[in-house]
């Protein structure tokens, strides 16, 4: 070895050695600032713990900025427009993925302006019905349904709602007319069913334990793969027979396009990190609420895969939601 490569050589050695690259290590060097979409519910108690967490690991203030309307699409356009620095995140719901198929016109697109970080948390959806309604399965419903069609009718929170996806989802596969009453909000949704005007509903399961419980209205089944520990009664869909009806409601982070990998991937282990403690898991349990993690990779195929899913479901249903 020269003596004029010799530097260069243990320079280049030097830079092998490191554990993380030295943006990874410095970053950050000021306040984060995370958008939330929804003010309310999952995603503000979700806004809170990882801005708390966050801030712990990172030496750093993580600064919940909550940015309500148009379905959580004003908090995308926010941070699609955002510098591509990694002080700018996003917590948002699928809204992300099925407002391309409900909008005609949008100001960003999820795949193109976003760098998806890790999914954070998941909440199931229980298929119920009023108490008038005779049937007390889901294979009794469907059988209702068919025997009297467009009879039956559906609460939703509105066009496009996760509430109404759910459903249309539900009438898909059985290829049964239930007639879709919406609403402003799933509340009210809720609220009609509990005084008998819609017979069915989707909901998140947070909402429905103590009606359930309380025997106001019938679950018939939860629409995940694995039974509810709340409801340990109410079978899944699979279980029911219907294995495709699963709805999730899953809350995930993402940062701008162009954000560096190695950015992407300390944010990642970190919410990883905190979102899998013990005491994360205990703490999102009392609320109804799992954790559910993955690797970038891992929730950008997730995500495509949800994109794909309600597309479908979107168009069969003929939903438009007007501008």
């Amino acid at each position: 070895m020269t003596t004029a490569r010799a530097p260069l050589c243990l320079a280049l050695l030097a830079l092998l050695a490191c554990p993380l690259p030295v943006l990874a290590q410095t970053y950050p060097e000021k306040s984060i600032r995370l958008v939330v979409a929804f003010p309310t519910g999952a995603p503000y108690i979700l806004a809170l713990l990882i801005s708390d967490k966050l801030r712990e690991s990172l030496g750093q203030s993580v600064v919940p900025d909550f940015r309500a309307g148009a379905g959580g699409n004003i908090a995308s356009e926010l941070v699609a427009k955002a510098p591509p620095d990694g002080y700018t995140l996003l917590l948002t719901s699928a809204t992300i993925v099925i407002s391309p198929s409900l909008f005609a016109k949008l100001g960003f697109d999820p795949f193109r302006d976003f760098a998806p970080i890790t999914q954070i948390a998941t909440v199931p959806n229980v298929l119920i019905v009023h108490p008038s309604v005779p049937a007390k399965s889901l294979s009794e419903l469907v059988k209702l349904a068919k025997a009297h069609p467009g009879k039956l009718n559906f609460g939703s929170g509105g066009l496009g709602s996760g509430s109404q996806l759910g459903s249309e989802l539900f009438k898909t596969l059985t290829r049964i007319n239930i007639v879709h009453v919406p609403y402003k909000g799933a509340a009210l949704a809720l609220q009609a069913m509990l005084s008998g005007e819609v017979d069915m509903v989707t909901s998140t399961v947070p909402a429905t334990i103590p009606l359930v419980n309380a025997g106001r209205i019938r679950a018939l089944a939860v629409m995940a793969p694995t039974r509810v520990a709340a409801l340990p009664k109410v079978p899944t869909t699979a279980e029911a027979g219907m294995p495709e009806l699963v709805v999730i409601t899953w809350y995930g982070l993402f940062a701008p396009a162009g954000v560096k990998p190695e950015i992407i991937e300390r944010l990642n282990a970190e919410v990883v990190r905190l979102m899998n403690a013990p005491e994360t898991r205990s703490r999102l349990a009392k609320v109804e609420l799992d954790a559910a993690t993955s690797t970038p990779a891992e929730f950008a195929k997730f995500v495509r895969a949800e994109s794909e899913k309600w597309a479908r479901v979107i168009k069969d249903a003929n939903i438009r939601v007007q501008q």
